[in-house]
């Protein structure tokens, strides 16, 4: 995603199970409303992609011809459909190095490597983006009919194109706002700090009539929902490493998203392929994934969210600041708010908790279990226990092996009394943050009439604060008590 926040550790943390890619999500979600969009394709939309697979055919991609891209049969605008029985294990489509559009491939990569110290920022995203801009509003670019696909670049519908009171009235709570609000703030400064005045560096090449900061909006959005990122050799969580910048790879960034995929991207050094993970029959369209992605985050970067029970990877966040004003609320005294304090102070020094953190809760899981493992026994200490804990600079003896097993539900619910007392209180703090409560969301989503009057955007944030509040109210039955 655009800003380097707490969200870049959850990424990392569900990394185990994830494709190796940061991949796209179609204009129109593949979970769109059938009525709101007519998926037929018109005579402009067939000359743009025919133009396209020529494109493809020139540039050495090779498509497998037991599917086709198109239209018709797929669950959004453009996607991939078998032709015929496709089995588990086979390439359905290979793409040389010399066809993904990058930092590195770009007609202006000499010039974006000779002033790449003047271009480094949080994103990381400056000279792909810059390449992008350059490349896209060039009709003799080599990439011209791979642009042709999106014309005028339209971005997903993400939250950030949103006006402020309709993202608040849709996504209060869900975590999306902060993200938006770091993002379009992020933008606007790389804009105006790094790109403009590389722009007014070289007006043999960029106009700031023509490359402006709505441009650069629109392919930041067209970059979060299309790129893809290769992932690093021996990528042991060692986060001190450099994180290779994000690359457009043509044809792959057609195929939709479904948590339950059945193909995966491959790298090699000569080549990107994709390769179905499981047969897939005539008639059928082939989906790619982006990972275990919570709908928030889905919504955030792609547009869309996944209808509860569909994303098998969906997640809940109680803000970490949320557990400790929890903490102080059920503090007796100032004194005891001191002592609290103190603790909290220890285990931001520890790098357990931040003012920006979350404690992610998966389905069935804590994704975050160490940090919120360690939070929860500082917070619920004795003096004495934290005195000595203190005192060994957070050093404790090994504990015995379930300590290093995930923590499911059912062990959040075999915690001791007072951490789950202090969790139930944080959850309930956190579900207070809505807009709406649990109740109504699923009077609606019972509501098959109902919920058809809904707006696309209404029907995703509708699934988002859901699913969210169920993973919240699981947790606050399993701490009751």
């Amino acid at each position: 995603m655009f800003q380097m926040s707490p969200e870049e550790k959850r990424r990392k943390l569900q990394e185990e199970n994830q494709d190796p890619i940061s991949s796209h999500h179609d204009p129109v979600s593949s979970h769109h409303d059938p009525a709101s969009t007519d998926n037929s394709p018109t005579s402009a939309h067939k000359d743009r992609l025919s133009a396209f697979l020529d494109w493809c055919t020139t540039s050495g991609i090779h498509l497998n011809p037991k599917v086709s891209i198109g239209m018709e049969g797929t669950v959004a605008q453009y996607g991939m459909v078998a032709c015929q029985d496709v089995p588990a294990g086979e390439v359905v489509f290979t793409i040389p190095r010399s066809a993904l559009l990058s930092q590195h491939t770009t007609r202006i990569q000499e010039m974006l490597e000779q002033e790449r110290q003047s271009l480094d920022s949080t994103s990381g995203w400056v000279p792909l983006i810059l390449s992008l801009m350059y490349e896209a509003t060039d009709a003799s670019s080599p990439w011209a009919p791979y642009f042709g696909l999106w014309p005028q670049l339209i971005p997903p519908d993400l939250p950030m194109f949103l006006s402020e009171k309709e993202r608040s009235e849709l996504l209060e709570g869900t975590g999306v706002l902060d993200a938006v609000g770091k993002d379009l703030h992020n933008i606007e400064r790389e804009y105006e700090m790094i790109v403009l005045p590389f722009i007014l560096r070289h007006p043999e090449t960029f106009s700031p009539q023509t490359h402006t900061l709505d441009l650069y909006m629109r392919l930041v959005a067209f970059v979060m929902a299309y790129s893809f990122q290769e992932p690093m050799e021996d990528e042991e969580e060692d986060f001190s490493k450099e994180v290779l910048p994000p690359m457009m790879v043509p044809v792959a960034d057609l195929l939709n998203h479904v948590a339950r995929h059945n193909t995966h991207l491959e790298f090699t050094t000569e080549c990107l392929r994709m390769v179905t993970t499981q047969s897939v029959p005539a008639g059928h369209e082939l989906f790619n994934t982006y990972g275990q992605m919570g709908n928030w985050q889905l919504l955030h970067m792609y547009g869309f969210s996944e209808p509860h029970p569909d994303n098998i990877n969906d997640t809940a966040d109680i803000p970490m600041g949320v557990l400790r004003e929890a903490a102080l609320q059920g503090a007796e005294s100032e004194e005891e708010k001191a002592k609290l304090q103190e603790r909290w102070s220890f285990l931001c020094r520890m790098e357990m908790v931040g003012e920006e953190g979350a404690f992610v809760f998966g389905c069935e899981e804590v994704l975050t279990d160490d940090e919120l493992k360690t939070c929860l026994k500082l917070l619920c200490m004795s003096a004495e226990e934290f005195a000595e804990y203190k005192e060994n600079d957070g050093w404790e003896e090994d504990e015995d092996d379930e300590e290093e097993e995930t923590l499911t539900f059912q062990k959040v619910a075999r915690m001791p009394l007072s951490w789950r007392r202090l969790l139930h209180s944080g959850a309930e703090l956190t579900m207070q943050k809505y807009t709406t409560n649990l109740r109504s969301d699923q009077c609606i989503l019972d509501d098959s009439t109902e919920y058809a009057k809904l707006s696309s955007r209404q029907k995703y944030s509708l699934q988002v604060r859901y699913g969210q509040k169920l993973i919240l109210q699981r947790l606050m039955e399993l701490t009751a008590g």
